[in-house]
């Protein structure tokens, strides 16, 4: 029983930052053209973090790329700059984008 019970804590503990994060994208209007695994107006998260894969800077970039908007990357569609979230957020959904 104490075994079951830590098993469960353990998995809750664990997947907690990934809803944390899914979370803030969504209160920040993120996954109204994102998806984690499925292209919509934007690309998937999924494929994001592939096109990211080993790139240093990655994060840095993708929390730029998400308050300042941009166009090109992934076809005509741009990304509208997201005023509303601030460095430390976009910092944030930057790393959990890249762990998809």
């Amino acid at each position: 029983m104490k075994r079951a019970l830590f098993a469960l804590v353990a998995a809750v503990s664990l997947a907690a930052p990934a809803f944390a994060d899914q979370a803030l994208a969504t209160s920040k209007n993120c996954m109204a053209c994102h998806a984690v695994d499925k292209k919509l107006v934007g690309p998937s998260y999924k494929d994001v973090a592939k096109k990211y894969a080993g790139q240093k800077d990655a994060a840095d970039k993708l929390a730029a790329k998400i308050i300042k908007g941009g166009s090109g990357v992934w076809g005509p569609v741009p990304m509208p700059a997201n005023a509303q979230v601030n460095e430390a957020d976009a910092k944030k959904l930057a790393v959990w984008i890249l762990a998809s």
